[in-house]
């Protein structure tokens, strides 16, 4: 894991933490960690990988118990 994910639109880039799922191929979450400040809001964004790779990922931000940091995740079903 560890990959940056930058977002077409916003100047940051959130670092992929985990993906959570009980039994591939059934729904999956991918968890993301970013600035605790300057937060994504919730909307479909073109994500670029490794500045390779580009698709469409819909991302959200989540609670985030910890502080200096904020959470997002994308749910796939």
């Amino acid at each position: 894991m560890d990959k940056l994910f930058r977002f077409e639109g916003w100047h940051g880039a959130l670092r992929l933490t985990a993906i959570e799922s009980c039994e591939l191929p059934r729904p999956f979450t991918l968890l993301f960690e970013g600035p605790p400040a300057d937060i994504v809001p919730e909307g479909l964004y073109t994500a670029v990988v490794d500045d390779a790779f580009r698709f469409q990922l819909y991302i959200m931000p989540i609670h985030t118990a910890t502080a200096g940091r904020q959470d997002y995740q994308a749910v796939f079903n």
